[in-house]
């Protein structure tokens, strides 16, 4: 595992900055290895994919890791012929090791990778990079597990990358769906910090990249793809799963002894949420950890005090079950203000419906003690009583808070949003407020604010929107697109800086992607 020191610390995340350098939106890596027979028609019809339907400027790049056949020569072929593609040569064989060289080299912002067969539909390109563009992910994978992933392949394969992906989430502890899928995208920013600390230079070098940004709290954005099996793939199964498990034991054994330091990839969200300072909302799981020990608390106290009322009029089985109802139904509405914060009426009715299953499996614990002690002991002292029910309530109460945290409260803002007693913080403006909201910085970041860079403005590009089209936030700046010469352009240009509308008033900063033509659902040149 690699330990040598990162370049820096992520940026935090933003959309991709307007620029009129001519340098292309999207690289995507096509790693070979003696596919002389394959390379020409997937780099044609992926080329045509992209020209068609893809509104901002592509390269596609050929890795070449030390084929044997004739690949290189078609490589060098396809280069000379499309302007857009480029050949690599790497004399060493191994798809991580293509990836990394191929991707530390590039220029372009997002960087993408398809395995050379295409099994993968190609309309799942656009709606991959697109939350990289906008800065919303700093990766992005498809998926042929999710539910709505359309996937032809054999038994053998399906059994092969379920059995893999739940060994991922049970020894690594993966939340990702899919990580064999040869469909990848990340941002370059993203690549730069990232990459020196991946150290498989095969098959596992995905898995090991995804995991490593899961566990620095990157967001990896998933997409459902449509995927067909190629029956002529060249991959070794066997020795791909073993190569793979040895890749998880060494992860996992680096994460669990601490050799990977994996704070340098922390990002400073200086838009995080989560920095706000908003009243009346529980802030994580130590905030709700005290509120439910609180309530648990007097809950705890109410319950015995009830317990000990309804023992007078009839057996301890009846009174334990009312004086469990009783409390469990005040321990729920007190748990839903204070401890999750949970504000209105709305859901209070299936919050309380939950909290009575809740209550059902506390009652069989209290219950199943009582029948116990009663079974052991013909006549218990009612001091040995209450001993009993409370070391079964504190069994029942960690059983609820966590029932509480995943099932019954797992959404606050299911009920009514809070509506009183908002408070911004420093530096955002409140709801209502006139003028601009400065960006929240971090809780402990200190990161040097550059001034804001200003980016020339000419003609708009053709068909890069309808006339008479509204916008909304202000004026737009689209990404740099493919060059089309019109005959109207002009060389004039306005200096602005970014965020700034024509009129030297600040709007909203977020540069909108303007395609220049509308994606076709289908594409012809597929010939599945």
């Amino acid at each position: 595992m690699r330990t040598d020191s990162s370049p820096g610390t992520l940026p935090a995340r933003e959309h991709l900055p307007a620029d009129t350098a001519g340098t292309p939106v999207l690289d995507v890596v096509i790693p070979v290895y003696n596919e002389e027979k394959d390379l020409q028609p997937c780099v044609r019809r992926l080329h045509d994919h992209l020209t068609r339907t893809f509104p901002y400027s592509f390269r596609i790049t050929i890795a070449d890791n030390a084929s044997t056949d004739t690949t290189p020569l078609v490589a060098q072929r396809l280069e000379a012929r499309i302007p857009e593609v480029r050949n690599f040569r790497l004399e060493q064989k191994g798809r991580g090791r293509a990836l990394r060289t191929v991707w530390s080299a590039s220029d372009a912002p997002i960087l993408a990778y398809m395995d050379v067969d295409l099994s993968t539909d190609l309309n799942a390109l656009l709606p991959l990079v697109a939350p990289l563009i906008s800065g919303h992910s700093d990766l992005a994978i498809g998926s042929r597990l999710a539910r709505s992933s359309r996937v032809v392949r054999g038994p053998k394969r399906e059994f092969i990358s379920r059995a893999y992906n739940l060994i991922l989430r049970g020894s690594l502890q993966a939340r990702f769906s899919d990580a064999q899928c040869g469909f990848k995208a990340i941002r370059r920013d993203v690549a730069q910090i990232l990459l020196p600390l991946v150290e498989d230079t095969g098959w596992f070098f995905d898995t090991e990249m995804l995991v490593l940004a899961e566990r620095a709290g990157l967001r990896i954005h998933e997409v459902p793809v449509d995927w067909v099996d190629d029956p002529n793939s060249t991959v070794h199964i066997v020795k791909t799963a073993t190569d793979d498990l040895k890749g998880v034991w060494r992860v996992g054994r680096a994460l669990a002894t601490g050799s990977l330091s994996l704070d340098r990839l922390t990002r400073p969200f200086g838009d995080d949420p989560r920095d706000r300072d908003i009243m009346d909302v529980p802030k994580g799981l130590a905030r709700q950890l005290v509120g439910f020990c609180v309530v648990g608390g007097l809950s705890t106290l109410f319950y015995l005090l009830l317990y000990t009322v309804f023992r007078q009029f009839g057996g301890s089985q009846v009174a334990n079950a009312l004086a469990l109802l009783v409390s469990a139904v005040a321990n729920t509405a007190a748990n839903r203000r204070l401890t999750f914060g949970v504000r209105g009426p709305g859901g209070a009715v299936k919050h309380q419906a939950q909290g009575l299953v809740v209550f059902g499996i506390g009652l069989a614990l209290t219950s199943g003690s009582l029948f116990a002690l009663n079974t052991a002991t013909s006549s218990p002292a009612h001091s040995t009583e209450l001993a009993v029910l409370i070391a079964a309530n504190l069994a029942a109460t960690v059983l609820r808070f966590l029932l509480f945290r995943v099932w019954v409260f797992s959404d606050r803002r299911e009920g009514d949003e809070p509506t009183n007693g908002v408070t911004a913080a420093p530096g955002t403006s409140a709801p209502g407020a006139s003028g601009p909201a400065p960006r929240a910085s971090a809780p402990g970041a200190s990161f040097p604010r550059a001034s804001a860079p200003t980016y020339p403005t000419g003609a708009p590009q053709a068909g890069a929107q309808q006339a008479g089209a509204p916008q909304a936030g202000g004026p737009s700046v689209p990404l740099p697109q493919r060059h089309i010469v019109h005959p109207h352009d002009h060389n004039t240009t306005t200096q602005f800086r970014a965020g700034e509308a024509a009129d030297g008033t600040w709007r909203d900063a977020t540069m909108q992607m303007l395609p220049v033509r509308r994606p076709q659902d289908t594409d012809p040149g597929d010939a599945r």
